[in-house]
Order: structure tokens, then C-alpha cells, then sequence
């Protein structure tokens, strides 16, 4: 066992694997809503920078379902940096802050509206008033 770890390795390990990168609670939640709202999606396109969530092509328009842990949401209460190992999570969170500044900047290039929604804004008690803002959007 590591001294900065509080796991052994094997341990470690098997929490890691748990970690989901896609279909995550929050981005079924988004994707039941806008289902339900009559709107049709690809997933995850390979093709797009960042490989989207949320890929609308009729509105030309890409949804990212960010983990406010992962992406390092600032000033957020589920972004706390840990405790041990603290360098190698801050170079992991401001790489993927990095790759989703370069994926946006090249989506907003190609003239992609980038919608972001981090996890903390679809707990129960903000869910509705941001799935319903995020209606707007496509509003005409």
C-alpha cells in the first residue's frame, strides 16, 4: 500500500473500474428529458472534438455532461481537491479542464453551439429549473 493511498492497490483498482465515463446518471437524465421533449441525438460522436454527450444535429448544437470532480467545476462543493496524491489529481482535473477548453474552442469554430451542464445543476433540488432552461435553447 502506497503512503499516500488510504487503499491497497488491488482495492484501488477495483474502485477505479467502478468509475463510469459514459451513460452516467446525470447524462441519462438529460437524455430521458430531451427524449421525452421529442428531441432525437447521437452519442458520444467520435467524429466532434471532446466526443460530445449529446450530439443534436438538426440544431447543430453539442451537450457536455460534465462530473464537477472530473472537470474540476470551480468554486463548486463536489470539487475538493483530495487529500493524498494531491499533485497527480490536480495534473489529471486541469487536463481534462484543458481538452474541454480545446474541444469547445474547435466545436465553436465550426459554429457548434456547446452546451455544458455540470452534475451538481441536475440534483433533485435544481433539476427541473435546468433541464427546462436548457429548453430555451432551441427556442425560435
Amino acid at each position: 500500500m502506497s503512503m499516500a493511498d488510504v487503499h491497497d492497490k488491488k482495492t484501488r483498482s477495483y474502485n477505479m473500474s467502478r468509475i463510469r465515463s459514459g451513460n452516467t446518471k446525470p447524462e441519462l437524465l438529460v437524455r430521458k428529458f430531451l427524449h421525452a421533449q421529442g428531441f432525437r441525438y447521437k452519442l458520444h460522436d467520435k467524429k466532434l472534438p471532446g466526443k460530445p454527450d449529446i450530439v443534436l444535429p438538426k440544431y447543430n448544437t453539442v451537450i457536455f455532461i460534465h462530473g464537477c470532480f472530473w472537470h474540476g467545476h470551480k468554486d463548486c462543493k463536489y470539487f475538493v481537491v483530495p487529500k493524498t496524491r494531491t499533485e497527480w489529481w490536480l495534473n489529471k482535473i486541469n487536463s481534462n479542464i484543458a481538452n474541454d477548453t480545446k474541444a469547445v474552442k474547435a466545436l465553436k469554430k465550426n459554429k457548434w453551439l456547446v452546451i455544458t451542464i455540470w452534475s451538481c445543476q441536475l440534483k433533485s433540488a435544481k433539476v427541473k429549473k435546468r433541464l427546462h432552461s436548457l429548453l430555451k435553447k432551441f427556442d425560435n
